[in-house]
């Protein structure tokens, strides 16, 4: 394995070999005996293109061997920032048949961001779009080759700049790399920590580990031939690409659509075109999507799934999703350092609306234990800690993360507090996001979901603002549903009628237009308080 990364101890990973969690086969090799399967099948759908799987492996080999000619070597790293596209696909399989690294940045990062990934990574190529939405990737990218001397080849998604290649012109049709495949036990690609805030660690997984997440994700989402899914959120990002993701629907021969946007105008009407039967998003594109006049007008009869990630979608949308969209809604919870938790397509009401499903994998071994890392009992709360085949035991090159993420018998600490009852787990917030109003705890979760039920709300988010007595209160962030509005008694006379403690009522109402979310569909909590702090949004 690539040297600064933690291997699983060899008892671990000789017991997943041998259970055939691990696969002896590369992510481009899987690619491959899906194109084997079934040449002809549409792979890939962006716009009015359409890729056959034929042709997506013969592009991807015939850019490899690009690649290969530009000098890029096996376990060399490569910063990868490309948008979402046919391009970007062919691109992330072709290195991995060259057993280059990418890491996976997301189009949203700038300069700070990408020398930070390119020093920690010893990044030695970035790949990137031209310009996207008014921002030049190029200009970005010859700073950061600046700053950063070990990165000296940039590889431009359209007109390159001077001394760049563009990523097109690199590719000989019929062409094909000489590099052997990369073991399966070898380094794929290292993704990025999902915090918001300091800045994100490397995180590397194999090729083995990451088609054991991915295919038991898509099994347990049904994906098949006959699947169409909708990738709407950055596929950099770990749930579009592999949570089942990109990866998970074409190694499992599905048809993969690009969507071009993420609002309710572009998204479905795409849905009702292209007879998507599988769309994974995020809640605050939930509650955007359903509050849209576009639900009405379209046909989402192939549509038989509604995914949704990055954070937990409150039970009142999720019945909404079921009531107006006709679907099964699969709530779909982990983390990019492994776990892949997802509720079943056959499970009973409560639990789909309720619950955060169980892990996919049946060697995925959880345990939630109480502060002081005693493990709790079946329906009590505590922190979630999850180590198995696809869970990596250490980032790249970190050790003080690691001393603070993972336990000593190899367990990594998923930063939740969760509720375990018949194997399924209950989410009741992050382990930073309770607010603590006078040594009495409030779960910003717990109020969100009774926000929710309100008629005028269409997105709430509960933070913690400085209060001179109590030391914090609870304050409600409410996206209000066009042409409403509400005041504090209004919302407090509601919570009343729901039958909570007192103690929990929001304290100040604060009306905004959108909440600031991170690339990957989560809300910033943090922004959003410094945001209300600077006295932004209506307060009520």
């Amino acid at each position: 394995m690539l040297d600064g990364c933690t291997p699983w101890p060899e008892d671990f990973a000789r017991h997943y070999r041998e259970r055939g969690l691990w696969r002896p086969q590369s992510l481009f090799e899987r690619l491959a005996d899906s194109v084997a399967a079934a040449p002809g099948r549409v792979a890939i759908v962006e716009g009015a293109q359409r890729v056959s799987y034929a042709e997506l492996l013969a592009r991807t080999e015939a850019l490899a061997a690009g690649l290969q000619r530009l000098g890029l070597k096996p376990l060399d790293r490569v910063v990868f920032q490309l948008a979402n596209g046919i391009a970007g696909v062919e691109a992330l399989f072709a290195l991995a048949r060259i057993g280059a690294i990418p890491v996976m940045a997301l189009p949203a990062h700038r300069r700070h961001d990408i020398v930070h990934f390119a020093r920690a990574a010893g990044a030695v190529a970035l790949m990137i779009p031209d310009e996207v939405r008014g921002f030049d990737y190029r200009t970005m990218a010859r700073e950061v080759t600046t700053e950063v001397p070990g990165l000296h080849v940039v590889i431009v998604d359209g007109s390159p700049g001077p001394a760049q290649h563009g990523l097109r012109e690199l590719a000989v049709a019929g062409a094909a790399p000489t590099q052997v495949m990369p073991a399966a036990g070898e380094v794929a690609l290292m993704l990025l920590s999902g915090g918001t805030t300091g800045m994100p660690k490397l995180i590397p997984r194999t090729h083995a580990d990451y088609l054991c997440g991915c295919l038991h994700a898509a099994r347990v989402a049904g994906f098949g031939p006959r699947t169409v899914f909708l990738a709407v959120l950055p596929i950099a990002h770990n749930y579009t690409l592999g949570a089942p993701g990109v990866v998970g629907a074409l190694c499992s021969g599905a048809r993969v659509v690009i969507a071009p946007a993420t609002s309710p105008e572009a998204v479905l009407p795409l849905i009702e075109r292209e007879g998507v039967t599988v769309v994974s998003t995020a809640a605050p594109l939930v509650a955007r999507w359903l509050a849209s006049p576009e639900v009405e007008r379209c046909d989402f009869s192939a549509l038989e799934v509604l995914m949704c990630g990055g954070s937990k979608l409150a039970p009142e949308l999720r019945r909404r999703v079921e009531q107006r969209l006709g679907c099964t809604y699969q709530e779909s919870y982990g983390t990019a350092e492994g776990l892949l938790n997802m509720t079943r397509l056959d499970d009973p009401e409560p639990l789909r609306l309720h619950s955060s499903g169980r892990p996919v994998c049946e060697a995925d071994e959880i345990r939630i234990v109480d502060p002081d890392g005693r493990e709790l009992p079946d329906g009590q709360a505590g922190e979630l800690q999850v180590r198995g085949p696809y869970t990596i035991r250490g980032y790249y090159r970190n050790p003080e993360a690691d001393a603070r993420a993972f336990t000593a018998d190899g367990y990594y600490r998923m930063g939740d507090i969760a509720r375990r009852v018949d194997g399924y787990l209950h989410l009741e917030g992050r382990l930073k996001e309770l607010i603590n109003r006078g040594g009495e705890k409030i779960s910003c979760e717990e109020i969100e979901n009774h926000l929710l039920a309100h008629p005028v709300v269409e997105s709430a988010c509960v933070v913690a603002v400085p209060d001179a007595v109590y030391g914090e209160k609870a304050c409600a962030v409410i996206v209000p549903r066009a042409g409403e509005t509400l005041s504090l008694a209004e919302l407090t006379g509601f919570l009343h009628t729901r039958d909570i403690a007192r103690f929990k009522w929001p304290e100040q109402l604060v009306l905004v237009d959108e909440f600031p979310v991170s690339p990957a569909g989560k809300v910033l909590r943090r922004e959003l308080q410094a945001r209300i702090a600077a006295g932004e949004g209506a307060s009520r």
